[in-house]
C-alpha cells in the first residue's frame, strides 16, 4: 500500500486480518473504518466512522494529549515511527486498560496520511473492582502494568522491587499468566531464612542418603518448574555463599541435585523480588554484582499504597469480596477518606489486616471510623487540622500568623509562658501578638 489515497476495500482487508479491536484513523483522528471487533468493544454503534478516536475511547471534546495524556497518534505523526501506549479506555464492560499500538500507513512514511490503530486488551489488570487480576487504576498501578505487558510476552528474567506488602507476588504471577509458559506451573521459592543445605535441597532436590534424614529421593523446586515460571521471592535474603550457586543455575541452565552425579537441565522463566536496595548491597559487598545483573534486566517499580490514592475504594472492595464473612459490608465515607490519608507502611497486607479487623468489628455492617485502628483514624484528623489551617487562597503572612496563634491558644490554653517556649519566642513577642489577634 504505496499510493497516497486507499480504498474502503483496501481498508476492510486491512483491518479483517486483526482479531483484536482494530481502526484505520486520519491525521485529524478521525475514524475512517474499524473493524467489527473495534465497535463491539467500544461503542455499539452500527456506525462510528466519521466519529473522533477519542469521543469513542474516552468521552472527550478534544485529543488525549490535550487532556493530560500521552497521545500516541500525534507521536506517531510526528516520528513516523510505531508507538505504544498504556490507556484507560471506556469499553463495553466500564473502564479497560487497553495497550494502544499505532502505526504508520504506509510503514516508515515521514508524513503518513493514515493511521492503524490495534486495541491490545491488558488481562492482568482491571480498572474495576468486579474484576479479576490486579486492579487500579491510577497513574503508578498504569505505569507499573505498561511494564508487565511489555514484559511478559518475552523470556526476560525480570526483577520486581518495592516494599513490603506491594504485592510482588500477585504481578509474578500476572506476568506468568500472561506468557506462553501459562500453562506450565508458578513456582514460588521462599529466600529467606534458607540454610545452604536446605538451599539445595529444596531448590535442586537430593538422592536417597544424600544426607542425614534423606531417607527419599527428593524432586527440587527447579525440575517442579519446568516449562514455567520460578519465583524467587526475597531473592536479596539469599546468604553470599549461596549465591555463586544459583548464579551458576542461572548462566549455564543446568544442575545436579544433593549427591547427584547426571548433570540436569533448567527450563523456567526467572522472576525474582526484593524489598532490599540490591545495588547498594552490591556496594556494601553483601551481594554478588555478577548475580545481581543476571536477574535485573528488566526492573518493574512496584509502588507504594501511599502513591496510589485514588485505588484505595477499590482495592477496599475487592478485599472485602475476599475476606471471609465480609459479604454486604461496606465502608461509611469518614472511613473511607481515614483510609485514603493514611500512609500505610504495611501497604496492601497492611489494608487487609485493617479490614479483616473493622470486619468483625462492624455490627451493622457498616465499617466505620471507630472500627479503624486509631493511627489511621488519628492520620485523617491530622490532615484535617493542617488543611484546616491552610487559606483557599493565597492572604497575607501575618494574618496567617493570626489564625495559627488563634487556633492553639484557644487548643493549648497554657500560660503564656509555656507557649512562648514551644514556639520559639520570647513571652513578650507572644503577648503582644496576642494582643494583636
Amino acid at each position: 500500500m504505496t499510493s497516497s489515497t486507499l480504498s474502503e476495500s483496501e481498508f476492510t482487508a486491512l483491518l479483517d486480518a486483526f482479531t483484536q479491536p482494530a481502526a484505520i484513523l486520519s491525521g485529524d483522528y478521525r475514524i475512517l473504518s474499524a473493524n467489527q471487533a473495534y465497535q463491539d468493544h467500544y461503542s455499539g454503534l452500527k456506525q462510528i466512522a466519521g466519529l473522533h478516536c477519542y469521543e469513542v475511547s474516552h468521552g472527550y471534546q478534544r485529543p488525549c494529549d490535550q487532556e493530560g495524556e500521552l497521545c500516541p497518534l500525534k507521536r506517531c505523526q510526528e516520528t513516523g515511527l510505531r508507538q505504544r501506549v498504556l490507556h484507560l479506555h471506556d469499553t463495553c464492560h466500564g473502564q479497560e486498560h487497553v495497550d494502544v499500538e499505532l502505526l504508520p500507513i504506509p510503514k516508515g512514511a515521514k508524513h503518513p496520511q493514515y493511521f492503524l490503530e490495534i486495541m491490545h486488551l491488558v488481562k492482568v489488570a482491571n480498572a474495576q473492582p468486579e474484576g479479576e487480576g490486579l486492579v487500579g487504576s491510577s497513574d503508578a498501578f498504569n505505569q507499573m502494568v505498561s511494564l508487565i505487558q511489555r514484559a511478559a510476552p518475552s523470556h526476560i528474567s525480570v526483577l520486581l522491587l518495592g516494599e513490603s506488602g506491594t504485592g510482588k507476588e500477585l504481578v509474578a504471577k500476572a506476568l506468568h499468566t500472561a506468557s506462553a509458559r501459562a500453562q506450565k506451573p508458578f513456582v514460588t521459592v521462599e529466600c529467606s531464612g534458607l540454610s545452604e543445605t536446605l538451599f539445595e535441597s529444596e531448590m535442586f532436590g537430593h538422592e536417597k542418603g544424600a544426607f542425614t534424614g534423606a531417607i527419599n529421593k527428593k524432586e527440587g523446586l527447579v525440575t517442579a518448574a519446568r516449562g514455567g515460571t520460578l519465583f524467587l521471592d526475597e531473592v536479596g535474603d539469599v546468604p553470599l555463599s549461596l549465591q555463586v550457586k544459583l548464579l551458576r543455575l542461572i548462566e549455564t541452565g543446568t544442575y545436579r541435585t544433593v549427591g547427584g552425579v547426571d548433570l540436569k537441565h533448567a527450563d523456567f522463566r526467572l522472576i525474582c523480588a526484593t524489598h532490599r536496595d540490591l545495588a547498594e548491597r552490591v556496594e556494601k559487598g553483601s551481594f554478588r554484582q555478577d548475580l545481581f545483573y543476571r536477574i535485573s534486566p528488566f526492573p518493574i517499580e512496584m509502588p507504594p499504597l501511599r502513591e496510589r490514592e485514588e485505588d484505595i475504594p477499590k482495592l477496599v472492595s475487592v478485599l472485602l469480596q475476599r475476606i471471609p464473612n465480609a459479604e454486604g459490608i461496606t465502608v461509611s465515607e469518614r472511613a473511607m477518606q481515614s483510609l485514603k490519608k493514611y500512609s500505610f507502611p504495611g501497604n496492601i497486607r497492611e489494608l487487609r489486616n485493617i479490614l479483616e479487623r473493622a470486619v468483625l468489628l462492624a455490627d451493622y455492617h457498616v465499617i466505620e471510623n471507630s472500627h479503624l485502628p486509631s493511627v489511621v483514624g488519628h492520620s485523617h484528623a491530622n490532615n484535617q487540622d493542617n488543611d484546616a489551617l491552610l487559606p483557599k487562597e493565597l492572604i497575607p503572612l501575618a494574618d496567617l500568623e493570626s489564625r495559627y496563634l488563634a487556633k492553639i491558644k484557644q487548643e493549648y490554653p497554657a500560660k503564656n509562658r509555656l507557649l512562648a517556649e514551644k514556639l520559639g519566642v520570647s513571652e513578650r513577642t507572644l503577648y503582644r501578638k496576642l494582643q494583636g489577634l
